[in-house]
């Protein structure tokens, strides 16, 4: 298939890779010059004119940072994508922004699918993320092969928000993950266990979830290199904080995780990974 892929960070770029890898013609366009350059360092082909490449594209992937950039993206492949062409979004963004997405696609005979994705930017680089699609079914159908390039999972949930919902649903898992593990092992260091032992066990116990054991193989060495930031989680935690109040759904521990997010942010970690905010609460204990 011709595809046109846009955005390609840390996420976009092997989504792009694997996409191109299994024989589709890909070209990709992004805002950043630096993004770019690595797309064209491992062989991909840079649009000259993405709107031409809109226009022609019989699938068009979005791998995007916030709601804002969504809106932009969407507008564009609203007004420039032929009609019957298929718009795959991947990006974590609120379900109120992507049902205008929906409408705008809708007017103009674009089919737009929801396919938010779990996992980080190794696991995308390993074709091991899980695809959570909607959106109308025969699109999903006709582009599963693709999805099927990104991992090893792909979940149809309806035809509406029900990906991006579930995407968030996830994440709060995710966030709260850390913030269990910030008071777990904060109190287990300052009442004498080595930080290695603990995680050792952890690893291997009733508590041994994939996300934990992902986040051992850094975290076992108090290495906070980011997979993913403290400002990134923060703005998924807002979107989920944000759902709940329009669902009337109390996420009182969510909002706790966020006070931690933030003290991280002022206290100097947001280049760092979300779970430094195991170093907040020792801070806050005296470790």
């Amino acid at each position: 298939m011709d595809v046109h892929f846009i955005g390609v960070g840390k996420m976009g770029l092997p989504m792009a890779l694997h996409l191109q890898r299994a024989g589709h013609a890909v070209q990709v366009s992004d805002v950043g010059a630096a993004q770019l350059a690595q797309a064209r360092a491992h062989g991909l082909r840079v649009a000259a004119d993405s709107q031409h490449e809109l226009a022609v594209a019989q699938v068009i992937f979005s791998s995007l940072p916030d709601d804002d950039a969504l809106r932009t993206v969407g507008s564009m492949v609203a007004h420039h994508a032929a009609p019957g062409a298929i718009y795959v979004d991947t990006s974590t963004v609120s379900q109120a922004t992507s049902a205008q997405v929906a409408q705008a696609c809708a007017g103009t005979g674009v089919a737009y699918l929801r396919c938010t994705v779990s996992g980080n930017n190794k696991m995308a680089e390993e074709q091991r993320l899980t695809v959570m699609a909607s959106g109308p079914r025969p699109a999903y159908d006709q582009v599963l092969p693709l999805l099927q390039c990104l991992g090893p999972s792909q979940f149809y949930l309806g035809e509406g928000e029900q990906a991006r919902l579930m995407k968030l649903v996830v994440n709060l898992m995710i966030a709260q993950t850390s913030a269990m593990l910030a008071e777990a092992l904060t109190l287990g260091r300052k009442g004498g266990l080595e930080w290695q032992d603990m995680w050792a066990v952890l690893t291997a116990s009733a508590v041994a979830s994939p996300i934990l054991k992902a986040k051992a193989v850094q975290l076992a060495q108090r290495d906070f290199t980011p997979t993913f930031t403290v400002p990134q989680m923060l703005k998924d935690v807002d979107l989920i904080l944000g759902e709940g109040d329009q669902a009337g759904v109390p996420l009182a521990q969510t909002a706790l995780t966020r006070q931690l997010m933030v003290a991280a942010m002022a206290q100097g970690l947001g280049e760092q990974d979300y779970a430094a905010i195991i170093q907040v609460v020792e801070q806050s204990a005296g470790v």
